[in-house]
């Protein structure tokens, strides 16, 4: 097996992993969040951004951003190298550049929200501004990933198919 085989593999697994992150939150934790009350809700989310900031998270999010383009590379003589540039472009545009640009800005609004002094109104226009926004990119996140991981699991099977075939 070629260097370029082994970091297609890799590259699949943490985008795949955070595939996962972002189609169970999704499916699962929005949705019990979402039965909270605001202030329950606006302090979940709190804690839950700060958490989200940890080594193996940045490891994959920013992994699978540099894997991406660099397997590509590798794999630029094959035929796999357009299915590669594919799931690149789903990851950077649907996954980063959203969680840039419009999740991780969210976020920090919701983090300078002082939960504790804040009337139950000013509670309510928060989680308005925040949820359903952030629910619906977070989505947009969790099908970018998933089109990603297809499109590198296509990847795999072509260069699995044309190693035997040689």
């Amino acid at each position: 097996m070629r260097a370029s085989d082994i970091l297609l593999i890799i590259t699949a697994t943490i985008t795949a992993l955070m595939a996962g992150l972002f189609f169970s939150y999704s499916i699962s934790v929005s949705l019990g969040l979402g039965k909270l009350s605001d202030k329950e809700f606006l302090n979940a989310m709190q804690n839950i951004n700060r958490e989200i900031q940890n080594i193996p998270f940045f490891i994959c999010f920013f992994g699978t951003l540099i894997m991406l383009p660099i397997t590509s590379f590798l794999h630029y003589k094959k035929q796999s190298f357009l299915l590669l540039i594919i799931a690149a472009l789903f990851y950077s545009v649907g996954v980063f550049a959203v969680t840039a640009f419009i999740n991780v800005p969210l976020n920090n609004k919701l983090e300078l929200f002082e939960i504790t002094n804040a009337s139950n109104a000013s509670a309510r226009q928060m989680r308005n501004i925040f949820e359903d926004r952030w629910n619906f990119w977070n989505n947009i996140r969790s099908l970018s990933s998933l089109c990603s991981v297809f499109f590198i699991i296509l990847a795999c099977v072509y260069n699995g198919y044309k190693l035997k075939s040689n």
